[in-house]
């Protein structure tokens, strides 16, 4: 073998092998070879050094790996350009015994014929300095996820985690969800008029304009809209005056995680999963970058789509400039990786995807769009305020041609003509009215924003936003969901010949849609935290971290320095707040004393989530427990809504003997009727179903059983299950062949015990320790 290539990932290598002739044989690594050992620190708390191992189903890849770097003339090492390319590259050399200086680091921003080749023509070693910056994220992470997670447990409830990064993502959900809790809404009238004029061919023409003014109450409203009814309008001023807008630049890591939130309704991982399977088939450059750079062979090839299909006006070239010090992750934008290729071959969600990227791409290259704007100034007879008309007349596309990032203020005006106004024009009244209306309370943040926010604060990178954003929702801190809205109810005030007419609306404020909302868990954690170790969740120190590490990856610091020093610091906090006792559970909150019984009766964080206690742990009865239901906060529930809770579980009724009963466990309400469970629906209250009702959510679950059971054979019983037929004994599943299940009527008793048979005498794989 001439040449052995390894690469991290089995799409990247089979695409590269379509590059590479008969010369190259190429591998892939899947992922990192090695690394920290799971359940456990790893790391040596005397030298801070991290302790990597093979994970077990990594051992047969190594031997194949190592087998075949010893026959290779040359070994290539061609994970991705970032710092965890880098770090693959590293472990690779280690485990495979190769010499690190004697072996060719190649990397290319994209997968094609050219750039791979042009790779490997200009080869280097592997980089150190960007290894030791991965490594120090990796061992400082685990030093405070290990450290931190301990505390967690005996304070608040087992199984919590804490992270450098994810504690302080949670922070900015829980900062603004107080936020909107502190939040007084406030009304306001705006005042809306519809003027019209003769234009000079004789047609009547409506001019829509808005009160410069807004009033705070309805008096006020009142009383300048019975002004207006005698009123002259006359145009005091026109200004007309030349608008022009800029493309966005392309796209890097978190502008296109925003754009494919806001256009494409992706979550940010599963943008991440798609392009980072766009990348690997060729179609687009890599994917986890913080640059705006683009290549001077993309800026020729949008140059001649540009100017061959929308012609040469249309086209003008641009640099791109990234503000970030310190970009890490890749030095080019995201962008295709050939520009006369404005479609792919893939599956519908790679080509919206890969159509986003393009498009926004050719238009980083295209001329500005140029407006004129004509405002008008409108005065009223007897008042200082004024009436203001806008509109927009388009004079070129440019950009906007083939794609456009609108505000909502420049989407409401797009296309907003006036007639032509002059100094002096008298206008006659049509309609002015008074609308009341709510100030607007802070916005959740989507995965999107949140991106955005972290990227404004310098928090986490390119490669860390994902992860980040899926692991606070894994462990239950976060909550991914929708916002119903608030019904209010808002007047309308409006001029009329016979006088002001007042009327109501009913209205809806503030529906939020993909929003992330904290968790009771998520708040306490957080707070709990935010108290015992500011330093760790303050986002300077977050920020500070990341330029920390960007100076190691650029060989100005020591990362064992960086990493000694933290610990020293660190550990003694840990240590203090460990051992610090408190009389009530962290998050523990006690409404009251239940008056029949004398039991204190409080909130806490259980094993499960939020529940109510009734009674102490040191009362001689052990005390009573219930889940909190949808839509409760242990910030905000009240003694009495407690008290309710322990209500259940609740006994609607017998049937045939039985008793027929209603409770709530973490997994949610339910009913309880001869030792089955069935789910209550969410528009069922748990505390006001009727047995008639639990007894038809039996009944509808019974019947669903049976069609599921498709045959009895003695004490197996043949299952139709959500993945396709199975068959049971005494409560054990066995599965079946494809050839058996194709046609689970004509399966048999022998067939199945001898399937039990060999299931019983299959070995049992068991986890290293």
């Amino acid at each position: 073998m001439k040449n052995l290539v390894i690469v991290e990932s089995p799409a990247k290598a089979q695409t590269l092998g379509r590059f590479l002739g008969d010369d190259y044989t190429v591998m892939s690594s899947h992922g990192h070879i090695r690394d920290l050992k799971p359940r456990s620190f790893s790391i040596n708390t005397t030298t801070l050094m991290p302790e990597y191992i093979v994970p077990d189903d990594k051992l047969s890849l190594v031997r194949s790996l190592r087998d075949a770097a010893k026959k290779a003339d040359k070994v290539w090492l061609a994970s991705d350009e970032d710092r965890e390319g880098e770090a693959i590259s590293w472990h690779l050399t280690e485990v495979l015994g190769l010499d690190i200086e004697n072996t060719n680091r190649i990397v290319f921003h994209e997968i094609t014929k050219p750039a791979i080749f042009a790779a490997l023509e200009n080869p280097r070693h592997v980089d150190r300095n960007l290894v030791n910056a991965q490594q120090a994220r990796r061992v400082l992470d685990r030093i405070v996820g290990f450290e931190l997670s301990p505390v967690l447990w005996r304070k608040i409830k087992p199984g919590l985690s804490a992270g450098r990064v994810q504690s302080v993502a949670v922070r900015l959900i829980v900062e603004r969800e107080r936020e909107i809790e502190s939040f007084k809404s406030k009304a306001m009238f705006v005042v809306n008029a519809v003027f019209s004029i003769v234009d000079e061919n004789g047609e009547k023409q409506d001019v829509k304009a808005e009160l410069n003014k807004r009033f705070t109450n309805a008096n006020a409203a009142r009383a300048f809209l019975e002004s207006c009814a005698n009123a002259e309008f006359r145009v005091e001023d026109v200004e007309k005056k030349p608008v022009k807008r800029s493309p966005a630049p392309p796209f890097m890591t978190s502008t296109m995680q925003q754009e494919a939130s806001r256009r494409l309704g992706y979550s940010v991982s599963q943008t991440m999963r798609i392009a980072q399977g766009l990348y690997e088939k060729g179609f687009i450059t890599y994917m986890r970058t913080d640059s705006l750079n683009l290549s001077s062979l993309c800026l020729a090839g949008a140059k001649t789509v540009v100017t061959e299909q929308m012609g040469k006006e249309y086209s003008k070239p641009r640099n791109f400039h990234t503000n970030t010090k310190g970009a890490q992750e890749a030095h080019e934008a995201i962008r295709p990786t050939h520009m006369d290729q404005p479609d792919i071959d893939g599956n519908p969600q790679e080509k919206r995807l890969y159509r986003l990227i393009y498009l926004r791409t050719l238009a980083s290259q295209m001329a500005d769009a140029k407006f004129e704007k004509t405002t008008a100034t409108i005065g009223i007879s007897g008042r200082e305020e004024k009436f203001v008309a806008t509109g927009e007349r388009l004079l070129f596309d440019g950009f906007t041609r083939v794609y456009h990032e609108q505000t909502e203020e420049e989407a409401q005006q797009s296309g907003v003509l006036l007639p032509a106004l002059k100094q002096g024009d008298s206008l006659r009244k049509k309609k002015i009215r008074a609308i009341e209306k709510l100030s607007p309370r802070p916005q959740r943040y989507s995965e999107a924003t949140l991106v955005k926010k972290m990227e404004e604060l310098g928090i986490g990178r390119p490669s860390t936003y994902a992860p980040t954003i899926s692991t606070i929702q894994q462990r239950g801190y976060v909550e991914r969901g929708n916002k119903e809205g608030i019904k209010h109810t808002y007047t309308i005030l409006e001029l009329q010949t016979s006088g002001i007419k007042e009327s109501t609306k009913e209205g809806v404020a503030d529906v939020e849609k993909g929003k992330l909302f904290p968790t009771d868990t998520g708040k306490i954690v957080n707070d709990f935290l935010a108290l015992t170790f500011p330093t760790i969740m303050d986002y300077d120190f977050t920020a500070h971290v990341e330029k920390e590490f960007d100076a190691i990856a650029e060989g100005q610091k020591d990362w064992n320095a960086l990493v000694r020093t933290f610990y020293n610091e660190f550990t003694p906090q840990v240590e203090e707040v460990a051992e610090h006792q408190t009389e009530l559970r962290v998050g523990e909150r006690q409404l009251g004393v239940d008056p029949k019984t004398g039991k204190m009766v409080s909130v806490k964080i259980g094993r499960y989530g939020p529940v109510a206690q009734l009674g102490l742990a040191s009362d001689d009865e052990k005390p009573r427990f219930a889940q909190l239901r949808d839509g409760m906060s242990i910030d905000t529930i009240t003694f009495e809504q407690a008290m309710e809770l322990f209500k259940l579980p609740r006994v609607l009724g017998v049937v045939d003997d039985r008793e027929v009963i209603v409770n709530v466990s973490h997994y949610g309400p339910y009913v309880s009727y001869n030792r089955q469970n069935v789910s209550i629906p969410d528009d069922i209250d748990v505390m006001k179903i009727t047995l008639d009702q639990a007894m038809s959510l039996i009944d509808q679950k019974a019947e669903s059983e049976k069609q599921r059971l498709l045959r009895t054979i003695g004490d197996i019983e043949i299952i139709n299950g959500r993945y396709g037929p199975y068959f049971s004994c005494k409560g054990k599943n066995y599965r079946l062949p494809k050839q058996l299940a194709a046609n689970p009527d004509a399966i048999t008793e022998e067939q199945c015990r001898e399937l039990m048979e060999k299931a019983a005498k299959a070995p049992v794989h068991r986890k290293r320790k």
